[in-house]
């Protein structure tokens, strides 16, 4: 697995991940079947899968993971995913979109997955 850092945060807007725990990952990586939706719900309980684009994962990570110093980015190739991408709002609502499958995420549609740890300060992408 690849480390995120300062080359990775430079790359598209539009590049759609996932944000997983490393042990989840590592038994969908195993078993071919990731059954989340967020951390701690999966699929079957939230309906859609969610997901980011690479310049929202920061406050993502920050809301939902501040209490873990590892995670995976898993990078998605669109065109293997199988179900809708659909932008939505967060539940919480706000202005800001956020990409939502609905569909079960394929082990299969998963291009590239880095680990990412938080630094001292928190999440943040290399600078």
């Amino acid at each position: 697995m690849a480390t995120l850092g300062p080359m990775d945060s430079g790359l598209s807007a539009e590049r759609i991940v996932h944000l997983a725990l490393p042990d989840d990952w590592e038994r969908a990586a195993t078993t071919g079947s990731y059954p989340w939706s967020t951390r701690g719900l999966t699929f079957a309980e939230v309906g859609f899968v969610h997901c980011a684009r690479i310049g929202q994962i920061e406050g993502v990570a920050r809301r939902f993971y501040d209490d873990v110093h590892e995670l995976v980015v898993l990078d998605l190739d669109p065109t293997r995913l199988g179900a809708d991408l659909v932008d939505e709002p967060a539940a919480e609502g706000g202005g800001e979109l956020f990409p939502h499958l609905y569909g079960e995420l394929p082990t299969t549609a998963v291009s590239a997955v880095h680990r990412w740890r938080r630094g001292p300060d928190g999440w943040h992408l290399g600078r």
